[in-house]
């Protein structure tokens, strides 16, 4: 990121506000993403109640990542000059509004729009928050205040999914998003009484900004970011199927273990914060690797519980932190265009999940569960080899 575009918020580091400010926003991310993902464990109560089937139902999934994915880097764009506290709070209230209207839902088209509605504002919240994070933080420890903001990614998968589940078993999935109008709101408040009024960066707007997609090397670290998370979720994405059917896991204790994985992943997420300063393509590598070791480590440790904790460990800490390691890569690369440079890579992490889902359940059907770590390791590697080439190129240029 550029000194000229973080220098006014540098000065935040120094204040105790500014690590309140950084925690609210992960919080608020919290929000957001377990407003994405909590549908994952309401579709066959909402498929019963609005009786639609489950594949119907778990189109709402589908409209949800492509609508991101399509949309979220021309809106980025566009809100680029609104002030940060006033959009991050018209944002949380979007969010409000749709979760109010899902819970009111009498079929399934309502229900869609109410998630399409937030999944346009999603990609938006996540490019100014990753750059506003990195404004209150400084050049320095941008990373670290990037990977802080995407605690909430890990809190969400690992806590607000469970319990998101457990409460629409207690309370329904309608009151389920209801809690979610409250939080939202409530997250809300608490940017207008303590964010301060950061201003947006003043040095590009909207047709200047594009001018990263002429950028031949960010473009190369967009197209890096679709093959990690293709690699990543080709076989994560299946990760409870590999548990139960290739492990023995009992189904009643998967989530259990899927929990231990995302635990695990948040020291991940820490690390990655921590080292992608200071070699955002080095690290992409170093974690890739990582992530090839546990993933073929998990396919042969399924017969021994003891060493297949130990696998999936390896795997959740490179899985989160290639997360930030990601986000804070893709911006640094258009540093010119922050905001829209962390959009395009949430949008190219959709794109590499789509693909990834995409990939391991043809795997699945033409070879078998087992192919999936082999298949990830391999797209791995793919990713690995173009990382090496971006690295080899920048040393041309710059000599």
């Amino acid at each position: 990121m550029n000194t000229s575009t973080l220098t006014a918020g540098a000065a935040e580091l120094d204040s105790p506000r500014s690590g309140l400010q950084i925690a609210i926003m992960a919080v608020a991310a919290f929000v957001i993403v377990t407003t994405e993902y909590l549908i994952l464990g309401l579709l066959p109560a909402l498929a019963l109640d609005l009786k639609i089937s489950i594949s119907a139902a778990g189109q709402l999934v589908t409209l949800f990542a492509f609508t991101v994915m399509l949309f979220g880097p021309f809106l980025t764009a566009r809100l680029s000059h609104v002030g940060r506290k006033g959009l991050f709070v018209a944002i949380l209230l979007v969010f409000g509004a749709a979760n109010a209207l899902a819970a009111l839902s009498a079929n399934i088209w309502v229900l869609a729009l109410a998630r399409f509605i937030p999944a346009l504002m999603l990609p938006v919240f996540w490019g100014t928050a990753s750059e506003t994070a990195g404004q209150l933080a400084g050049h320095k420890n941008a990373g670290r205040a990037v990977a802080q903001v995407y605690l909430g990614i890990s809190a969400a998968l690992v806590f607000g999914i469970p319990l998101g589940t457990l409460a629409a078993d207690t309370v329904g999935w309608r009151n389920t998003f209801w809690i979610l109008c409250g939080l939202s709101v409530l997250m809300a408040g608490m940017i207008q009484t303590f964010m301060p009024a950061l201003p947006a960066p003043a040095t590009k707007a909207g047709e200047q900004q594009t001018a990263i997609f002429k950028d031949c090397r960010f473009l190369a670290h967009v197209a890096l970011s679709v093959l990690v998370f293709t690699a990543m979720f080709s076989a994560y994405t299946y990760l409870a199927d590999m548990l139960e059917r290739l492990a023995g896991i009992p189904a009643a204790q998967v989530g259990w273990w899927l929990m231990g994985f995302g635990a695990v992943g948040m020291i991940g997420n820490w690390i990655g914060g921590r080292v992608v300063d200071g070699s955002p393509l080095g690290s992409t590598v170093a974690f890739l690797l990582l992530l090839i070791g546990g993933m073929l480590a998990t396919l042969l440790a399924v017969g021994s519980h003891g060493w297949l904790a130990l696998a999936l460990a390896l795997w959740g800490l490179a899985y989160t932190a290639l997360f930030p390691i990601c986000q804070v890569r893709v911006m640094k690369a258009g540093s010119s265009a922050q905001a829209l440079a962390a959009s395009m890579n949430i949008s190219a992490a959709n794109a590499g999940t789509g693909l990834g889902a995409i990939a391991g359940g043809a795997a699945i059907h033409q070879i078998g569960l087992p192919s999936l770590s082999y298949l990830a390791a391999g797209i791995a590697v793919l990713a690995i080899v173009l990382a090496l080439a971006m690295a080899r190129a920048r040393s041309a240029t710059a000599k």
